[in-house]
Order: structure tokens, then sequence, then C-alpha cells
């Protein structure tokens, strides 16, 4: 382990989230409601953490591409240095009474979960509300995936820090250099932030509601400026923009792109190849298929005499929750239990790989369906030889074994957390596992006392910091997390 390579990146980390709060200063002095100071402060003992961490780095000659000790090292920390760094708007603006509260509102940000310790939204500065904003988007793409745009040139290889950053089990590497692909992507992401952001404007948003609410679409987030979050518009248009750009925000990027130069060059060999992606596919009859059985649930359960407002709510929310957004436009608690235990369902699935959704992603759960369906098929036809295909290729043993066993420690984990959860604060049983499950998930909102329109700030302490972990390792699939409390991984 070559800790002084560590630190180094981690100080470029500190700083790309201290720099990062310029643009909250500026609202707030152009807003005159007297957040500068603290987001000011902010910045500066951020880059005092960047400038300390980099000066313990001096001295290192070697600075090869990173091992994957180094990897994991650099991503599992960097969430947590952003957290850490992240928090302190929060405390000196006095917007959260305790660093904990702050901590976890911020690694609830750049996780991109959404859950929140903040009881009254409204009342908050404007410019703390962007900066809340802004730890979704620039956690939704990835920290390190921005950071790779700039390793290049500090003498640092950044492929194993794609491989472990990327969610989902198979990172796409969209052009020869891992620089140019993180251009790529984060030129994606701006558009698609810029053109939502413009949309909502059209639908009667601010600028700045408008912004806020990008910012944490496209990163599948769902923190709002809002107490009743998209539910506060009461706009059919407002709600159908977010939806698709919900839904957009969790299909593979790779696709994204393939779309973008499709539409460029006029070809339909890219939108023929976005059609034949049998994950692609998957998630979009999923979601089709859950709204309808939702929508079906209102009507027939009364809440909505109106299809076609059955069909908008039911829409909203499954995908709001498949991509983990975790926006709100109905309170789902008062539904059907039907349409609840679909809820609690999406929550485990996620959206697509590569996407900036959390969860179980589809494509594990194509894989895992396709091992079922290959061994009941095994025992009908002893003698046959059949193999689990995704897009048209035999999945290895080794990516079998994979998804099998991530699949299986995400369980492990999940149980783990509900107990620690239930005995560090005597919580019910629905609220601390759909609380665990949530932010495992990276989906905000949960059930029970942990519902659409309750808040995280009552919880215990301790609960908090369990939360905070389970955020944290579900963000960085697990392995990246859990493998920090290894003392192998710390080894020369």
């Amino acid at each position: 382990m070559r800790f002084k390579l560590v630190a180094r990146v981690l100080s470029l980390v500190s700083l790309i989230v201290s720099l990062s709060m310029v643009f909250p200063m500026i609202w707030a002095a152009l807003d005159g409601t007297g957040d500068f100071q603290g987001l000011a402060l902010s910045l500066a003992c951020g880059v005092g953490v960047g400038a300390a961490l980099f000066q313990l780095a001096k001295g290192n000659a070697d600075y090869k591409d990173l091992g994957i000790r180094e990897a994991l090292a650099v991503v599992g920390l960097s969430w947590v240095i952003a957290a850490a760094v992240g928090a302190l708007p929060y405390v000196f603006t006095g917007a959260l009474p305790t660093y904990t509260d702050a901590f976890f509102e911020a690694m609830s940000g750049f996780t991109t979960t959404g859950a929140t310790t903040m009881t009254d939204i409204e009342k908050a500065p404007p410019g703390l509300l962007l900066w809340r904003g802004m730890t979704q988007w620039l956690g939704g793409m990835g920290i390190i995936v921005l950071s790779l745009a700039i390793l290049p040139f500090l003498g640092i290889g950044g492929l194993e820090l794609y491989k472990m950053e990327s969610p989902g089990p198979t990172p796409e590497k969209l052009t020869p250099r891992i620089q140019q692909t993180a251009l790529l992507l984060w030129g994606i992401y701006v558009l698609l932030t810029a053109a939502e952001t413009v949309f909502l404007m059209f639908g009667g948003m601010s600028f700045f509601d408008a912004l806020t609410h990008s910012l944490a679409t496209l990163s599948t987030g769902g923190f709002s400026p809002r107490n009743a979050s998209v539910a506060h518009y009461r706009s059919p248009y407002i709600e159908w923009v977010i939806t698709f750009f919900m839904f957009l925000g969790g299909v593979n990027f790779a696709l994204h792109h393939l779309f973008l130069t499709g539409f460029l060059r006029k070809s339909r060999k890219n939108w023929r190849q976005i059609w034949q992606d049998d994950e692609f596919r998957f998630y979009l009859y999923f979601v089709a298929g859950t709204t309808v059985l939702v929508a079906a649930s209102l009507v027939l359960g009364g809440l909505h005499r109106n299809l076609g407002d059955a069909v908008r709510a039911a829409a909203f929310q499954v995908v709001s929750l498949v991509t983990t957004t975790g926006f709100i436009s109905e309170n789902y608690d008062l539904w059907p239990y039907f349409a609840q235990c679909l809820i609690l369902l999406l929550l485990f699935v996620g959206g697509c790989a590569g996407s900036t959704a959390g969860g179980l992603k589809m494509v594990r759960i194509l894989v895992l369906a396709g091992t079922v369906r290959t061994e009941i098929e095994n025992l009908l036809h002893p003698h046959a030889i059949l193999r689990t295909k995704v897009n048209g290729k035999v999945i290895s043993q080794t990516a079998l074994n994979s998804v099998t066993a991530f699949f299986m420690l995400y369980m492990w984990v999940l149980c783990v957390a509900w107990l620690a959860a239930t005995a560090a604060g005597g919580l019910d049983l629905l609220t601390a596992f759909s609380g665990v499950l949530t932010s495992l998930s990276n989906a905000g909102p949960g059930l029970a006392a942990l519902g659409p329109v309750e808040n995280y700030a009552w919880l215990p302490t301790g609960v908090k910091w369990i939360f905070s972990f389970c955020m944290l390792a579900g963000r960085l699939e697990l392995y990246a997390a859990l493998l920090l409390f290894l003392p192998v991984t710390w080894k020369r």
C-alpha cells in the first residue's frame, strides 16, 4: 500500500469538493441571505484539508498506476472525505444542530441517497440548498470519474479507480483513454442536466428550483428544495418531465453515448443497438409493467377515480423508486398494501449498470433470473448443454459466481445492518428494515416512520451512523467499502 499516493489523490478530492462551494457562494452573495460566510469558511477548511493531505504525499517518487489496494483505499475514503468536508456548510451556517446530522446529510447527498435530517428545508438559505443539490450532482457521476479527467496531469493513472468506482458489474470504457471517457460522461451528464432545467422552467418553475431539481434528478438523488418535494407544485407537466429524466438517469450512460452519436450521425445502427440491449429492454418492460400494476391498485383501491391521474402517480413513484431517486409526488404510505409491497421490491432492484442509480442493478437481476431458468431447464434436460446469456453472449462461470456472491453479500449486509439498527435505536421492524434497505440501495424514503412525508432527524445518533455506512457501502457496490476493514488491504 503506497499511502502517500492515496493521500495525493484524496487531496485532489478534497479540493474538488471545496472549490465546488464557489458556485453556491456566488449565489449566496447575490442573494444576500447570510450563508456566504458559512460557505466561505467551509471552503477554506476544505482547502486546508486538501493542502494537508497533499503535503503528506510529498517526497514520494513512485507515482505509477494505482494498484488494486490503492484504488480500494482511494475509492472508499474519497466518499468519507467528501462527506466530512461537504458537511461543513451545514454546521457553519447553523442549518443542522450536530455534526452527525451534517455528516449524514452530506453522505446522503454524495451517495445520491436523498435521506434528509432537515426538518424544514424551505427555511434553509438558497446558497446552502444549492450546495445540497450539488453534492448529489457531483456524487451521481462520481467524484472519482471527475478526478480521472485531472489525474493524468498529476502523473497518476486512473484505470483501477474507474473500475472500482463505476456502479454496476461491467463498467463501460467508451474511449481508449480513461480521461476521454471521464470527460465524455460528464459532457453527457451536463447536457441532460441543462436540458431538464430548461424544460422545468417552461413548466413554471423558477430557475433556482428548476436547477436544484435537475441536479437531483440526473444524479438520481432526490433532494428537493421544497418540504413536500415535487408534490409541492401540483403540476402534471412537471411530474412527467421529472419522470422522463429520472428514467434517463437510470439508463446506462454508454447507451446515452450511443443515442447521441446516432442522432448526430443519423445512424439507425446505434439506435438498433440500444433496443437490442437486454438490460435496457428489461428495464423498460419492468418499469411499464410495475406502473400498470400500481395504477390498477390505485384505481381499484378508490384512491384515484381518474385513470390518467392514477397512471401519472404510479409512473412517477415507480420510476422514482426503481431508479433510487426518491422524489415524492404522493404519500404512498396511504396506498393499498399491494402497492406498498411493490414499492418495497422496487428498492431492491435499482436501475441499469453504468447509471447513476443504486440498488442491485437490472443486469444482475437478469443474470440471476437466467441462472435459475438454466438450472430448471437442466433438470428437465439433464444431457443438454445450456448456458446463461445476456445480449447474446454466454455469461462466464466467473461472472455468474461474482453476481451470486454480490447478491448474497448484499442480503448479508442488509440483515446485519437491520439487526444493528433495531439494537441501536429500538426501531420497529418495518421502520428499521426499510431504513436500512433504502440507505443500502441509495433510495431515500422508506416506509412506516421513515415514509415519504417523514425525515431522519429523529433517529438516534448510532442509527444515523449505521445508515451512513449503509449509504457508503451501497454506493460503492459493497466490496470497496467492506474491504477497507480488512487488514490485508493495508499491507505494504
